[in-house]
C-alpha cells in the first residue's frame, strides 16, 4: 500500500513536469516524495497529495517565484524559500505548513486582498477563483489595512472596501482605475481585479509564443498591457488563443459566456472539430448548456493549449441558421418544404433506387466528409460499396491531401505522417514549405515557435511571407519565395546540393534504402539542370540561399520537414511529396524523434477518412479493391459481393452527371460547390443530378442544387472517434443531446435501411469494433482501450498494442525505403499577356475551410470577408489601392473582392482565402489536377487583376439562384 494520497489528475501541479531520468527521493511534511531531479519542491509536495498555496505558480508556464504565497521551510537552510522556483535536493526535508510560513502566507495575502474588490457574491468567477480559494486556504479572516489608494474604485481611492462599486456621483476620479477592456467578442480585461501575477502574459510567450502581453507601470501601478499605448485586445496582435484567460486566477480575464451564463457545474472530455491538430477539450457544462470550451490539460496533442476556434467558435452549434428537421422538393426551383424523417427517408430512398433500375447501379454515389467521424464516414462508404453496389466513394481528403498516401505509400510504405506532435521538441532543423502553421494548425505552430526560441533552425519554403518567417521573437534562418508550381524544381534542387557535395547519410541509406534505386536517384539529381543555378530562373529562390538552406539541413542534426496544402494542391503534388520523402531519406531523417516527414491534415479527420476507405479505388486501411483477399474479409462480414472496379471520384461524378449517366449522390458534410475547384463546373454537374441529398448543418452552397436536406449533428452531439495529424485516434464524447434528433451515423443506417439494408447498429462502439474486425492498423483499438489510455496512434495491433508514436524506426513498413525520381513537369496552366499573375489560396487563423461554421461564431470580428492579396508592385502598375474593389479573373472565371495591397507576396503573386461564399474563389480556379490522384490544383491559376465598380454578373446571378434556392415554405398549422 502506498503511505501518500495519489493527487487527483486535474490538479494543477504548480510547475512543470522534469524529464530527468534521474530520481531524488525527500521528506514533505513526513512523508517520503520520489521524484525526477529538476522537480519543484511545490511540485513534488503535489505529488504526494500536499497541496501548497500559490498564485503566480502554474503548471503550464516556467516557474516564476513573483506571489510569495508558496514560501515553505527546508531544514537546514534559511529563510523562507518559493517552493515553486527550489528544485529538490536528496535528503531534503520540507515543512509545508508550519506557523512562520502560515503567518507569512496571511500577511501576503492580506496585501492582495487590500486592492481588491471583495464584490466575490456577484463575481462571474466566484467559485472559479484561486484567490477566494487561497485567501480560504491561508485561512484569512480579516484585512488590518487602513483604505488607501486603490486601483478598484471608479471615484476616489481612499474609500472602504465595502463600497466596492457604489460611489456618489461626482467624486473625483480615480488616476488608477482603468476601465473594463471589452473590445475582444470572448472574453473582457478587468484591471480593477488584476493582482500583477504574471501568468497570462507569460503564457502568451511561453505557450502560445505571440508576446502580445506585458507588464506596464512599476511597483504599485503595474498591470497587464496588451499591445502598445492605446491598443486594446482586440488592437494588439493578441490571436484570442485563450492561454490567458486559462492561466488568469482571478477575474481579470474572463469569458462572456461565463458572466452571461454562470459558472459551469460538469464536464465532459471530447475533441475538437476544426483542423487537423486534434485537440482534446473540455466542453464545460450547466445542465445541456454549454458555458465555455477548456483545453484539456492532458490531451497528448495540444497539451492543454488551444486556439480561437477551438476554444471560442463552438456558437454555430445554436446558431439561428441551423436546420433541424428533414426538407425535400421535386426540383431545386422549387421551395423546400420540412416534412418527416420518416417520410424524407423514404423519399430518398424511392429516387435513388429509381435512378439504379433506370441508369445503372453504378449511376449514384457518395462523398464522405472529412468533419465527421471515423465511424460515420466508414458507414457512409459501406453504404456506397453494401447497398448501393458499387465504389463511387470519394472525400474532402482526396481534393486535399490524396499525394500524402501517395507519395508517402510508395516511398515508404504508408500513407500517413511518421511522427507525433512531441517530436518537434527535439527537432533542431525545420522545414516548412506549403504551409502556414499559425493560421491552420496554430496549436502545433506554438510548439514549434517554443522550440525554434530554444535555438532550432527553420527553412520556409512558401510563395508568401508567412508569420514565420518573422515574427515576434521568431525568424526563419532562410526562406524560399518560390514562384507558384515549382516545388518539385525546388526539393530537387536541395536533393542536388546534398548529393553532389557529400552531405548524405550514405551509411543509413546502405542499411535501410534500395542503394541501386538511390544510385539511380543521384546520378538524376545530380544533373547540373538540377543545380540551384540552373533552376534559379524557374523558381525565383536565389541559388546562394538555396545551397545555404540544403546545406543547414544536412548537417543541422535532427531534421524535420511539415507541408501542407501547399505542397499536395498542385499537378505534380505527389511528385513533391515524394521528393520530399527522398529529402529525408537522403539525410537519414526518419525513425527517431526530432526528424520525420509530417503532412499538417487542414480538416479534424482527414487523415480518419482516408483511413477509412473513402477512396473510390481502396478499401478501408488503404487496400486495394482489386484484391480479392481483401474484397473477401469484408464480403464475408457484410454479406454482399463486392464491386472489384475503382469507382468515380468527385470530378469524375460531374462529368458523368454532365454526361447523363451520373444521377444520384448522397453528401454527408461536405460542401462541394464552394470547396471544389472550377465552381461553373460543379454547378453544372449537380444541376444534371436528378436526387441530391445534402447532410448538413446548414443550407450551405451545395444545398441550393440538392432534393434532400438531412439535418445533421455536430460534434457536440455525437460520440465516435477523430484520428489527427499524428494518426492518434481521439474519442468525441457527447455532450448534449442532437438537436436534430439524431447522431449522423444514425441518420446514415436509416438512409441505409430504407434502402433495403439491415443494419443493426445502436452505438459507435459497435462500428469501431468492424473496423478492428477488418483494418490491420486498427485491430487493437476498441473504446475501452481509448477510455483507459486516452488516446492510441495507429497502427496499433497484437505487435503495437500501445500505438505507435514514430513510424519505421527499424525499418520502413514496405521494407527498404524507395528512392524515386522527381521530374519537374510544368503545369499546363501558363502566364501570358491576358492572364499575367499567379493566383495561391490558403487559409486565415479566425476562420475554418469554406466558413460554414466559423463564419456563424464572433470570428467574423477578424475576417469579415476574403480578400485579395497584391504586392505593391502591381497594385501600382494598375492604379489599386488598400480597399479598393477589384475584379479577380481568370481563363474559368470572374469574381470580386477588395484588396490588401502588401509585400507579404511577391511580385507576380496574388492570394486570397475561400472561407466566404459571396466572393467563391474556386469561380478561378482551374479543372488540372495532379497526375497520380486527381487532387485539384487550387495553388497555381493565372489570372488579371483589375479595377471593379461592383460584383460580377456571375456573383448577382449566384446570389439570386441561392437566394432562391434556399426558401422554405412555412411550417403546416
Amino acid at each position: 500500500m502506498k503511505d501518500f494520497i495519489i493527487p487527483p489528475k486535474d490538479w494543477d501541479m504548480g510547475t512543470p513536469l522534469s524529464r530527468s531520468g534521474v530520481s531524488v527521493t525527500l521528506t514533505v511534511d513526513g512523508f517520503p516524495v520520489t521524484v525526477p531531479e529538476g522537480t519543484s519542491v511545490m511540485r513534488a509536495a503535489m505529488e504526494a497529495g500536499l497541496r501548497i498555496p500559490k498564485l503566480c505558480a502554474t503548471d503550464s508556464v516556467e516557474a516564476f517565484g513573483s506571489c510569495r504565497l508558496c514560501v515553505v521551510e527546508i531544514e537546514g537552510r534559511r529563510g523562507t524559500p518559493a517552493s515553486c522556483t527550489t528544485p529538490v535536493a536528496e535528503g531534503m526535508v520540507v515543512h509545508t505548513q508550519s506557523p512562520r510560513v502560515k503567518k507569512i502566507r496571511r500577511g501576503v495575502m492580506e496585501l492582495y486582498i487590500s486592492d481588491h474588490p471583495l464584490d466575490c457574491l456577484t463575481c462571474a468567477a466566484n467559485g472559479d477563483c484561486e484567490l477566494q480559494d487561497m485567501a480560504g486556504m491561508v485561512g484569512l479572516r480579516d484585512v488590518r489595512y487602513t483604505p488607501g489608494q486603490n486601483h478598484y474604485a471608479a471615484i476616489g481611492g481612499t474609500l472602504a472596501q465595502g463600497d466596492i462599486r457604489a460611489r456618489a456621483p461626482g467624486g473625483e476620479a480615480n488616476p488608477r482605475y482603468i476601465p473594463k477592456d471589452e473590445s475582444n467578442p470572448y472574453f473582457t480585461y478587468d484591471p480593477a481585479k488584476c493582482i500583477v501575477c504574471s501568468r497570462c502574459v507569460r503564457a502568451c510567450e511561453e505557450v502560445q509564443g505571440t508576446f502580445a502581453l506585458t507588464i506596464e507601470g512599476r511597483g504599485f501601478d503595474s498591470r497587464v498591457k496588451a499591445g502598445m499605448p492605446g491598443d486594446d485586445f482586440m488592437s494588439s496582435d493578441c490571436v484570442s488563443c485563450g492561454a490567458c484567460v486559462q492561466a488568469c486566477p482571478t477575474a481579470t480575464l474572463q469569458e462572456k459566456s461565463v458572466i452571461e451564463m454562470g459558472t459551469p457545474d460538469k464536464s465532459v472530455i471530447t475533441t475538437c472539430a476544426y483542423c487537423g491538430v486534434g485537440c482534446s477539450f473540455k466542453a464545460e457544462l450547466n445542465g445541456d448548456e454549454l458555458v465555455r470550451m477548456v483545453p484539456y490539460r492532458h490531451g497528448k496533442a495540444n497539451r492543454g493549449h488551444s486556439c480561437v476556434k477551438g476554444r471560442f467558435a463552438y456558437g454555430y452549434a445554436s446558431h439561428k441558421d441551423r436546420i433541424l428537421n428533414p426538407m425535400i422538393r421535386d426540383r431545386i426551383d422549387e421551395p423546400w418544404r420540412e416534412v418527416t424523417w420518416e417520410e424524407a427517408l423514404s423519399f430518398a430512398a424511392t429516387r435513388m433506387r429509381g435512378l439504379q433500375e433506370t441508369h445503372g447501379k453504378k449511376s449514384i454515389g457518395v462523398i464522405t466528409s472529412s468533419r465527421c467521424t471515423n465511424e460515420e464516414t466508414y458507414l457512409v462508404q459501406k453504404l456506397a460499396r453494401a447497398v448501393f453496389g458499387n465504389n463511387n466513394t470519394d472525400t474532402c481528403a482526396r481534393v486535399c491531401h490524396s499525394p500524402t498516401g501517395y507519395g508517402l505509400g510508395q516511398t515508404f510504405g504508408t500513407s500517413a505522417g511518421t511522427q507525433d506532435f512531441d517530436s518537434v521538441e527535439d527537432s533542431d532543423v525545420v522545414i516548412v514549405i506549403g504551409a502556414n502553421p499559425t493560421d491552420g494548425h496554430p496549436v502545433f505552430a506554438s510548439r514549434l515557435k517554443k522550440r525554434l526560441r530554444a535555438g532550432a533552425k527553420l527553412i520556409v519554403i512558401d510563395p508568401r511571407r508567412i508569420d514565420l518567417v518573422r515574427s515576434a521573437h521568431v525568424e526563419a534562418a532562410h526562406h524560399l519565395p518560390l514562384r507558384p508550381g515549382t516545388n518539385v524544381s525546388v526539393v530537387t534542387s536541395m536533393a542536388h546540393v546534398i548529393v553532389t557535395e557529400g552531405l548524405m547519410d550514405e551509411a543509413f541509406i546502405r542499411e535501410r534504402c534500395d542503394w541501386d534505386e538511390f544510385s539511380e536517384y543521384a546520378e538524376f539529381v545530380s544533373d547540373p539542370r538540377h543545380s540551384p543555378e540552373a533552376t534559379a530562373l524557374l523558381t525565383g529562390v536565389p541559388a546562394a540561399e538555396l545551397r545555404a538552406a540544403a546545406r543547414l539541413f544536412a548537417t543541422g542534426g535532427n531534421g524535420a520537414i511539415y507541408y501542407g496544402l501547399g505542397v499536395t494542391e498542385h499537378s505534380q503534388g505527389s511528385t513533391t511529396v515524394i521528393g520530399i520523402a527522398n529529402l529525408a531519406m537522403l539525410t537519414g531523417n526518419i525513425g527517431r524523434p526530432g526528424v520525420g516527414v509530417n503532412p499538417l491534415r487542414g480538416q479534424n479527420n482527414v487523415q480518419g477518412s482516408c483511413d477509412m476507405g473513402s477512396f473510390p479505388h481502396e478499401l478501408p486501411g488503404y487496400r486495394h479493391v482489386k484484391g480479392p483477399e481483401v474484397r473477401e474479409i469484408f464480403e464475408t462480414l457484410w454479406g454482399v459481393e463486392i464491386d472489384s472496379e475503382p469507382g468515380l471520384r468527385i470530378p469524375n461524378m460531374l462529368d458523368a452527371a454532365v454526361d447523363g449517366t451520373f444521377k444520384g449522390l448522397y453528401c454527408q458534410g461536405e460542401d462541394i460547390l464552394q470547396s471544389d475547384p472550377d465552381t461553373k463546373h460543379v454547378a453544372a454537374g449537380l444541376a444534371a443530378m436528378d436526387c441530391v441529398i445534402v447532410h448538413d448543418l446548414f443550407l450551405n452552397e451545395t444545398a441550393n442544387y440538392a432534393h434532400v436536406f438531412l439535418p445533421g449533428s455536430t460534434f457536440l452531439e455525437k460520440d465516435g472517434t477523430f484520428t489527427n495529424a499524428e494518426r492518434r485516434i481521439n474519442r468525441v464524447r457527447r455532450v448534449m443531446a442532437p438537436r436534430n434528433g439524431y447522431e449522423d451515423w444514425e441518420v446514415t443506417q436509416l438512409l441505409a435501411n430504407a434502402m433495403g439494408a439491415d443494419w443493426h447498429y445502436t452505438h459507435p462502439a459497435q462500428i469501431m469494433d468492424e473496423i478492428a474486425a477488418t483494418t490491420p492498423s486498427f485491430a487493437g483499438v476498441t473504446y475501452e482501450v481509448l477510455e483507459e489510455k486516452g488516446s492510441v496512434q495507429w497502427p496499433c495491433n497484437e505487435a503495437n498494442p500501445d500505438g505507435t508514436p514514430l513510424m519505421h524506426v527499424d525499418g520502413f513498413v514496405r521494407g527498404k525505403g524507395r528512392f524515386i525520381v522527381t521530374e519537374y513537369v510544368a503545369t499546363d496552366e501558363k502566364t501570358g499577356p491576358r492572364f499575367p499573375l499567379l493566383l495561391t489560396t490558403g487559409r486565415i487563423l479566425s476562420q475554418y475551410n469554406v466558413g460554414a461554421q466559423t463564419r456563424r461564431t464572433a470570428n467574423t470580428a477578424w475576417h469579415p470577408e476574403d480578400l485579395l492579396e497584391i504586392h505593391p508592385h502591381d497594385a501600382e502598375n494598375r492604379g489599386l489601392k488598400e480597399g479598393d474593389w477589384i475584379k479577380l479573373a481568370s481563363r474559368s472565371g470572374e469574381t470580386t473582392l477588395r484588396a490588401h495591397v502588401t509585400d507579404r507576396v511577391s511580385p507576380g503573386v496574388v492570394y486570397t482565402t475561400f472561407h466566404h461564399p459571396d466572393t467563391q474563389a474556386n469561380v478561378i480556379t482551374t479543372d488540372f489536377s495532379d497526375w497520380a490522384t486527381n487532387c485539384p490544383e487550387y495553388k497555381v491559376t493565372a489570372v488579371q487583376v483589375s479595377a471593379s465598380n461592383g460584383p460580377t454578373d456571375w456573383q448577382e446571378d449566384y446570389a439570386a439562384q441561392a437566394e432562391q434556392a434556399r426558401r422554405i415554405l412555412p411550417a403546416a398549422e
